[in-house]
């Protein structure tokens, strides 16, 4: 994880919290990324979210996170929150802001796209929040992203889908039209960032 730059933090099963890139510096936990809050559009979140990974398996019966690595979740989140002044609704997941611009498709990542303890860990429950992908930038999912996910993602997939309805209508334009436009938007935007990047290292 260090050779790959990979999160900022790292908690193990112990609870032990192991920092792995400075919070200064951009990891690259995030990859292909949008999310949004009421000030701010963020696209590729390596630069702009502190990234925390959890040594933990998913695929047994047992829970996936031990109790020491939820308390120590809840104190380094409430920490971090307090030294950048961290929304709460930005504390979210990679399910929540992965996305795939060669087809369009949110979920290139799907980890944690259900049962993440928000609530153990002292915040809201952020799965119920609208995508930004989906109602921002007309992305969409597919049945595989339905089938990794849960219930609460799936009650915001509904809600973003409701908002890009209730745009298109505002605008009588057909939702299919209206998402066109949106990914107008999203491509537009992902090459302003990729050239004001190629910029900075010139």
């Amino acid at each position: 994880m260090r050779g790959k730059r990979a999160y900022h933090y790292v908690i193990d099963r112990f609870g032990r919290v192991h920092r792995i890139v400075a919070e200064s510096d951009a990891a690259n936990h995030a990859g292909n990324s949008v999310w949004a809050d009421s000030r701010w559009l963020y696209l590729d979140l390596n630069a702009s979210f502190l990234g925390v990974a959890f040594e933990a398996s998913m695929q047994t019966g047992q829970p996936p996170l031990t109790q020491a690595q939820i308390h120590a979740a809840r104190v380094l989140t409430e920490m971090l929150r307090s030294k950048y002044n961290l929304a709460a609704e930005n504390c979210v997941t990679h399910a929540q802001v992965s996305v795939n611009p060669e087809n369009m498709h949110i979920g290139w990542h799907a980890d944690w796209g259900k049962d993440f303890p928000f609530r153990e860990i002292g915040l809201p429950e952020n799965y119920e929040q609208p995508l930004p992908s989906l109602y921002l930038f007309g992305f969409v999912y597919d049945p595989v992203y339905r089938s990794v996910t849960g219930p609460a993602i799936w009650r915001s997939l509904a809600a973003s889908e409701k908002l890009v309805e209730g745009a298109a209508d505002q605008r009588r334009m057909a939702a299919g039209e209206y998402r066109a436009l949106l990914r107008k938007r999203y491509r537009d935007l992902a090459a302003a960032l990729k050239q004001r990047n190629a910029d900075d290292e010139n």
